[in-house]
C-alpha cells in the first residue's frame, strides 16, 4: 500500500473520529477462561503462527463440553453476572432502525464488537450464552471485563440493505466511543454483510477489523476499500465445511498473504459449518487485531 493512501486513510479517520489515532495503542484484553476457551491443540503452523490447523474432536468439544449436546453448555463455561450488563433495543440509526442486543456501556466502550448472524439468525443467537459451547457468554465477559461493548444485531437480509444498516451501526459504535476500534465479526451467510461492509470507504475507515467465521470468500476484496486501507482480517473455518468449503477461503488468505497483507486463519481439523463459531478463541481473535 502506498504512503498516500495510507495517509488519506488516516486521515478520513482522524477527521470523522478524533480519538481514532489513541485507539491504536489498545491494550491486549485479559484472560478470560482461558483454559476452558482456549485452542485445544495446534496441529500445524505456517507463516509464522498466521496460518494454524487447530485440534478438533466432536466428542469432547461438543459432547464433554455441552450438558445438553448443542443446546446447553456446562454450566462452568459461563458466567452470567455479565446479563446485568445486557439489554435488548431498538436503535434509530439515521432513520433506520434496528433491533440489537447491547451488552456493555452504550457511551465511551474502549472497544467494540459486533457480531452478524448467519440466514435464519437474529439477535438472539449473538445473545445466547448458553449455545455454541457458551462462546458468546465468554465474548459478552471478555467485552465488558475489560471496557468494551458487544452488540448482536437482528440483520434482516444480506443485501444492500443488510450492509447500510450495520454500516450506520458501526457509525453509530464508532461515534458513541469516540473513535476506539470497532469490530465486525460475521459467521456462515452473515459474511456477505462483511464484503459488502468492505467496499463502503467510510464504514471501512471505521473498522480495526473484520473477522469471518464459516463464511463464503470474496475473490474481489482486494479491490474493496478495505483492502486499500490493510484493515485487519480473522479467518476460521472447519475443513469439513460443507456448506462454504474451506479451500476457497485458505485461498483468498493464501493471496493476501503473498502481498503481505495482515491476515490470520484458524483452521478447525474436522470441523463442520458450525464449528468456527463454537470453537474460535475470541480473546485470541481480537488481542490480533486489536494490536495492529
Amino acid at each position: 500500500m502506498s504512503t498516500i493512501v495510507f495517509s488519506v486513510g488516516c486521515l478520513l479517520a482522524a477527521v470523522l473520529f478524533p480519538g481514532i489515532t489513541a485507539s491504536a495503542e489498545a491494550e491486549p484484553l485479559r484472560p478470560y477462561k482461558d483454559a476452558l476457551f482456549g485452542y485445544p491443540g495446534v496441529l500445524r503452523e505456517e507463516d509464522g503462527g498466521g496460518f494454524r490447523v487447530v485440534d478438533y474432536q466432536e466428542l469432547r468439544d461438543i459432547n464433554g463440553r455441552d450438558q445438553i449436546p448443542e443446546r446447553r453448555v456446562k454450566r462452568s463455561y459461563v458466567s452470567l453476572g455479565v446479563k446485568s450488563s445486557q439489554a435488548d433495543e431498538t436503535l434509530d440509526l439515521g432513520g433506520r432502525s434496528l433491533d440489537v442486543t447491547r451488552v456493555g456501556p452504550d457511551r465511551g466502550a474502549a472497544f467494540t464488537v459486533i457480531f452478524i448472524h448467519g440466514r435464519g439468525g437474529d439477535r438472539r443467537l449473538g445473545a445466547n450464552d448458553f449455545s455454541f459451547g457458551g462462546n458468546f457468554n465468554r465474548l459478552k465477559n471478555l467485552a465488558v471485563g475489560n471496557g468494551g461493548t458487544y452488540y448482536a444485531p437482528s440483520v434482516r437480509s444480506f443485501d444492500a440493505a443488510g450492509v447500510a444498516d450495520v454500516a450506520a451501526l458501526i457509525r453509530s459504535a464508532a461515534e458513541r466511543s469516540g473513535g476506539r476500534p470497532v469490530v465486525l465479526s460475521c459467521a456462515s451467510m452473515g459474511s456477505f454483510i462483511c464484503w459488502g461492509i468492505s467496499r463502503d470507504q467510510q464504514a471501512a475507515a471505521m473498522l480495526g477489523g473484520m473477522m469471518v467465521m464459516g463464511g463464503v470468500a470474496d475473490p474481489a476484496f482486494e479491490e474493496s476499500a478495505a483492502y486499500k486501507a490493510r484493515l485487519p482480517v480473522f479467518f476460521s473455518h472447519g475443513s469439513n465445511d460443507s456448506v462454504y468449503p474451506a479451500e476457497a477461503q485458505v485461498a483468498l488468505y493464501r493471496s493476501l498473504r503473498n502481498k503481505d497483507y495482515p491476515a490470520r486463519f484458524v483452521l478447525f481439523e474436522t470441523g463442520s459449518h458450525g464449528t468456527p463459531v463454537r470453537m474460535t478463541d475470541w480473546r485470541d481473535a481480537l488481542n490480533w487485531i486489536l494490536e495492529r
